[in-house]
């Protein structure tokens, strides 16, 4: 007997003992209504993804090539198509995750209007949009399910056995739209406590796995932006605990910690950190301050600080700002420390945001904490805020020098011009662009693969696209040949836009519980017939 028909068997014996007030009630429908809806709570699809991510981790460590990858999504719909997509070319949802932007929550979530990623949006929105992309995913679930219950009882009026078998293996062995979700909580928005509590709601909304970074909540800036400040280890450390604790609380004891550093590219603290003896965190963190060692107190101005650093009294560059200076050239340094002392006190996996994406310079880094901790991974941003095109064919240009070939027929600095897209140099770019995820979770520790705005920029180019098209010379050809007919030849079961927002979910619903009164919207007269 399989599983779905053990369902409904239990059910039977359920409605049974209720007696006749019960005698309404189909047990196989019920049984129906609970597959469509396997996760009850955020709580289970916690569990249920995190057991996965950690599965995928363990398969990371075994085979490099085993890695993960995630896209960004704005909207609970944009990360429905993009899974439904994924299982319609793949088959499977394996090793695919969803990514949450703290960028576009604050460009297209806050209520104040697009926001730059400042933390300046309502902390709300956040676990708000895990909520919102978990509703989707489990109407994927319902929807495609619903199709399936349909084939199922059309197979019976056949009385097609074989078909019958065949759709219910389908029902028995349905794998569920519902993955993991990298959400990210930027600083925290606030202290220790606020970032608690602000994980709290986001585990709840369905969160595996939390990405918080090092730089200072209130002053948080866009990893790709300039102006970035850090805080000593300490204080990051206070807030990787507090994520912990809220996995804890709500008995996600195997949730994932994503520590980012913006070290890299952040020449600013806003503090000092505290250190009480030579070569603790506090004292290695100071040693990166850029400043003037001095003799003695007539070497001091009204309102210099001054601290005691390998031994001699040092005076600790300010700006205007009130803020503190790092040494040029430390950020590597910066980095291994950071990811070193983040794994070491809980962290699970890392994140360093770079300036370009290299394979060298991000292996580097790695090897060097790997020294430390054997199996640290990251999770790293194949970001569009980088020029794949002009990085990859400068990459190429400098290689190709460093190794004596002729490039006398390229410009390095207008790499970038369509002029030289079919030359042998752009070739090798896309060559090397195609297999960088590949190539740096082999060689760079990479497990996590994602792109943080991707469906930003998409929805912007379809939509100019459309615009000039419907609204030029076009007309209505521009929608139908740009949009539509592609939909209908490339099977985009959106095409069907009545199905996809529920209407047949629903008409089962009406049938379920009016049986033959229902009043159903499916019927001959609906126009989505036309795309059967």
């Amino acid at each position: 007997m399989s599983a779905y028909q053990q369902t409904i068997q239990q059910l039977q014996q359920s409605c049974k003992a209720q007696g006749a007030g019960w005698a309404a009630i189909n047990a196989e429908s019920a049984a129906r209504m609970q597959l469509q809806n396997r996760f009850k709570t955020g709580l289970d699809i916690a569990k249920y993804t995190a057991d996965i991510m950690r599965a995928d981790m363990a398969a990371y460590d075994a085979d490099s090539s085993q890695y993960t990858q995630s896209l960004g999504c704005w909207h609970g719909f944009i990360g429905q198509q993009k899974l439904i997509a994924i299982k319609k070319h793949f088959g499977t949802t394996k090793r695919k995750y969803l990514y949450l932007s703290g960028w576009m929550i604050a460009a297209l979530r806050s209520e104040f209007g697009p926001q730059p990623d400042q933390s300046m949006h309502e902390k709300t929105a956040v676990p708000a949009l895990i909520e919102e992309l978990y509703t989707f995913l489990k109407q994927a679930d319902a929807r495609e399910l619903g199709g399936l219950f349909r084939e199922l009882d059309q197979a019976r009026a056949n009385d097609d056995q074989a078909k019958a078998a065949e759709v219910l293996h389908k029902i028995d062995n349905f794998e569920t739209h519902v993955v993991p979700i990298i959400a990210d909580i930027d600083a925290g928005f606030g202290n220790a406590e606020a970032t608690y509590l602000l994980a709290k709601k986001m585990i709840e909304a369905g969160a595996c796995a939390i990405q918080i970074e090092n730089q200072v909540s209130d002053e948080k800036q866009c990893g790709h932006q300039d102006g970035k400040v850090t805080v000593p280890h300490a204080d990051f450390l206070a807030k990787i605990n507090a994520v912990r604790y809220a996995f804890l609380e709500l008995g996600i004891e195997n949730g994932i910690i994503v520590a980012r550093t913006d070290s890299l590219g952040a020449g600013l603290t806003k503090q000092i950190a505290v250190t009480n003896e030579p070569g603790d965190l506090g004292d290695l963190y100071n040693s990166f301050l850029d400043g003037d060692y001095i003799q003695s107190a007539e070497d001091i101005q009204n309102g210099d600080v001054v601290v005691k650093a390998n031994g001699k009294l040092l005076k600790p560059k300010r700006l205007a700002s009130g803020l503190f200076q790092f040494k040029q050239g430390s950020g590597v340094d910066r980095v291994v420390l950071d990811c070193i002392t983040s794994l070491q006190h809980g962290a699970d996996l890392l994140w360093i945001e770079t300036e370009k994406p290299h394979v060298g310079q991000i292996a580097e880094m790695v090897n060097r904490i790997r020294q430390v901790v054997p199996d640290a991974k990251l999770v790293y941003n194949n970001s569009p805020s980088f020029n794949w095109t002009l990085n990859f064919r400068q990459q190429v240009f400098d290689a190709w020098q460093a190794a004596g070939k002729d490039i006398s027929g390229y410009d390095r600095t207008k790499l970038m011009s369509a002029d030289y897209d079919e030359t042998e140099l752009a070739l090798e770019a896309d060559k090397r662009i195609q297999t960088f995820q590949a190539d740096a979770a082999r060689e760079a520790g990479i497990f996590h693969h994602l792109i943080t705005l991707p469906t930003y920029h998409t929805a912007a180019l379809s939509t100019d696209n459309l615009a000039k098209e419907y609204f030029g010379a076009a007309g209505m050809l521009g929608y139908v040949a740009g949009v539509q007919r592609k939909e209908i030849r490339q099977g985009i079961a959106c095409v069907k836009h009545q199905n996809m927002s529920g209407s047949d979910i629903g008409d089962d619903h009406k049938e379920y519980f009016s049986g033959e009164a229902a009043l159903k919207a499916s019927g001959k007269d609906n126009t989505m017939n036309q795309f059967s």
